[in-house]
């Protein structure tokens, strides 16, 4: 009788469900079973951090714990996948509510963003996020 085996999680699998993670509130907890000893955040610049940014797996972390307090309702809408190997990118329009006043909106707005991210995957984990995103500045 031939053995059987459970199916290997793609990349595109493993990042969709990150994603999910994080909108459905997930804190750092909850988004490091995705993430590797050595994953790095690469943000462009954008309109809330100008010169960019380059987070380290636990300023990641910390952030995610944090987010609560800054953002609610973080919703996904995903516009398109392409994945190569390991590498994963990913467009989708991101929105969450304010919950507090930040410099661009105020509490209770909705924030919203066009993002791409390209992410690589190695054996189940996200070793990298190198993210794009465009804000759309409150009204």
């Amino acid at each position: 009788m031939a053995e059987l085996t459970a199916p290997e999680t793609l990349p595109v699998d493993v990042v969709l469900d990150f994603v999910r993670t994080l909108e459905a509130g997930g804190g750092g907890a909850k988004i490091r079973r995705f993430l590797s000893d050595e994953f790095v955040l690469v943000e462009a610049p954008h309109l809330l951090a100008p010169n960019g940014a380059t987070r380290t797996l636990e300023q990641v972390l910390k952030g995610a714990d944090q987010s609560s307090q800054v953002v609610a309702n973080q919703k996904f809408d995903i516009r398109r996948t392409t994945s190569e190997g390991g590498r994963v990118v990913l467009e989708a329009d991101w929105s969450a509510t304010s919950v507090m006043d930040l410099r661009y909106w105020d509490s209770g707005e909705t924030i919203r963003a066009r993002t791409s991210s390209v992410f690589e995957v190695r054996d189940g984990l996200i070793v990298s996020q190198d993210s794009y995103d465009c804000y759309f500045p409150g009204s």
